[in-house]
């Protein structure tokens, strides 16, 4: 017996839009990050070339999730980090003019640059603030940056590798800083 199409439909339906409602609160999945994206449907671009909009964007921001979760799994043990991406402008630009079949296509060029703004705060294990900000980071530069991705980012291999740039540059020295002053315990 086979399972009528409007019933499949249902099921996908129910099944997007619980995926969608995580997208648009909190995303708690490591358990020392809080990720929120603040409005995601207002990000100046999240535009896919052939799909769905809410699908694309649900792709889009489980993407940023895993990279955001990667890079909590990286801080000291007892972290918490609390970060609320307020824009993103994918790298690119959706734009039909470049296809011969007038579908739109994501065409990349250094004119379009990715950019990721958010705000964080990080503590550590007694709730001491670490590091703070508003960023709002772009990497002018991105096609002529080696890249750091792996496969599980290739979706997003520019906007990763200048996150990943960030991080390394700017967070972690906050946190070796803040570890450097805390007393030595003895064992």
């Amino acid at each position: 017996m086979t399972t009528p199409i409007w019933r499949k439909l249902m099921m996908a339906g129910a099944l997007a839009g619980l995926m969608s409602a995580s997208f648009h609160g909190l995303a708690e999945d490591a358990s020392n990050l809080t990720l929120t994206f603040q409005e995601p449907e207002k990000f100046t671009d999240i535009r896919p070339a052939n799909e769905s909009r809410a699908r694309f964007r649900e792709r889009t921001l489980a993407g940023f999730e895993r990279i955001f979760q990667e890079f909590a799994a990286e801080l000291p043990e007892g972290y918490q980090w609390q970060v609320t991406v307020t824009d993103i402008d994918l790298a690119g630009d959706v734009n039909p003019m470049y296809s011969r079949t007038g579908q739109d296509i994501r065409v990349v060029k250094d004119l379009y640059s990715p950019r990721v703004a958010f705000t964080h705060v990080l503590r550590d294990g007694y709730g001491e603030q670490v590091a703070a900000g508003e960023e709002n980071i772009r990497d002018m530069g991105f096609l002529q940056s080696p890249r750091m991705v792996g496969p599980r980012h290739q979706d997003l291999r520019y906007e990763y590798t200048m996150l990943k740039r960030w991080f390394e540059r700017d967070l972690m020295p906050q946190i070796e800083a803040h570890q450097a002053k805390l007393p030595k315990v003895s064992q």
